[in-house]
């Protein structure tokens, strides 16, 4: 069978909250990953509009296989980052266009770097199409025409909950990555690496407030530079904001180890504690009751007309009802639908390798963003 889309990682959790987003809005869906028990109901629920494969983001060949055969032609690779270059060979070799939830720099100069090669076979790359990256790529390019220069882009997500308990905000191997990777920054036009932990101060975003935040290593230094250096861009902040509870738990397992990527022997088998930890997470019940809410934020310093001028972009999210077991991850999975079914509609035509401030337009996807709930302040001033 022919599906409208392919979802790759569909047994996680943002895979999971993608697919039902293409399903809501009435495609049909191809759900790929590991594990056919964490996805029985979405089977069951849609039969007839979706199916089954089995994948292993290190076999390149099974994945063009499984491309092929269903004559996929746009993949939603929410896999961990670490496969994001795997599922593009894949891709490259199927003919198939690719969108993923990457965050890391590294890879995403990578992807960049095979624009050419996309564009001879027709086909687009769009990496970072989640909340950050993702959502505020987007509030940049909407805020970006409205300077005639901007010298100073800082960016980030915070979020806080209800209950003071702990539940895994997101993947746990991305989070544990962004409290203890080296975090990029750009200073003066220069790149430079620094401790993320030592970076902690205050942030204060719509609808939170006073929260400790940390820079984090994410692609849009990267990606912000790449698109903008031409309007004067020399600074660019990347931050990650928790609220005390959860960030002292999650600094709590790093400094146990659990984080490490580091394979320990286990009754002769080779163990990675971080992939340990992510299935004993995945056992953690969501309280009752329990919510959350978050804003992703991009601020953006700069001159028009000779005066200096200043645009808030921020986008504010909270659990909906109905989506409750994924409380504000929708910010993620959701954004990523969204721009897929803009390919799919032919809204974005582009070929190549893009993030989304480079191929995607604000306004249709700011009203996409609104019929999910999740609304886009400019300078405090709801646009969508």
């Amino acid at each position: 069978m022919k599906y409208d889309f392919a979802v790759f990682g569909a047994t996680g959790m943002q895979g999971k909250i993608a697919s039902k987003d293409l399903l809501a809005n009435g495609y049909s869906v191809l759900l790929c990953g590991r594990d056919k028990r964490r996805i029985e109901d979405l089977l069951k629920k849609h039969r007839g509009k979706t199916g089954f494969e089995h994948i292993d983001a290190e076999n390149i060949e099974l994945m063009t296989r499984v491309l092929k055969k269903h004559k996929i032609d746009i993949v939603v690779n929410c896999i961990e980052g670490d496969w994001n270059l795997n599922v593009l060979a894949a891709c490259v070799k199927a003919g198939a266009n690719c969108l993923d939830l990457d965050t890391n720099l590294d890879k995403t100069k990578k992807q960049f770097a095979m624009d050419k090669l996309f564009k001879r076979k027709n086909i687009i790359s769009i990496t970072g199409c989640g909340s950050v990256p993702g959502v505020g790529n987007v509030m940049l390019r909407y805020a970006a025409p409205k300077f005639d220069s901007f010298h100073t882009i800082d960016c980030g997500y915070d979020w806080k909950s209800n209950m003071k308990k702990f539940v895994v905000p997101f993947s746990i191997l991305t989070i544990i990555e962004e409290f203890t990777n080296p975090a990029a920054v750009v200073k003066h036009g220069r790149m430079i690496k620094i401790d993320p932990m030592g970076s902690v101060t205050l942030c204060y975003p719509k609808g939170i407030g006073k929260q400790k935040c940390f820079n984090d290593d994410h692609q849009e230094t990267y990606t912000f530079y790449h698109y903008y250096k031409d309007k004067g861009l020399k600074n660019i902040k990347c931050f990650a904001g928790f609220p005390k509870h959860s960030y002292d738990r999650i600094k709590m397992l790093i400094e146990l180890g659990l984080g490490s990527k580091e394979s320990i022997n286990f009754k002769g088998m080779e163990i990675r504690p971080v992939d340990f930890l992510t299935q004993v997470l995945k056992r953690i019940k969501i309280p009752k009751g329990y919510a959350e809410k978050e804003t992703l934020w991009v601020h953006i310093h700069g001159k028009k007309d000779g005066k200096n001028k200043v645009i808030k972009m921020e986008c504010l999210i909270h659990t909906l009802k109905g989506w409750e077991e994924d409380y504000t991850n929708i910010d993620t999975g959701m954004p990523i639908s969204i721009m897929a079914q803009m390919i799919k509609k032919g809204i974005i035509k582009e070929k190549g390798a893009f993030s989304p401030e480079g191929v995607v337009p604000p306004e249709p996807f700011f009203e996409e963003l609104r019929k999910r709930c999740m609304h886009v302040y400019e300078n405090g001033k709801m646009i969508n």
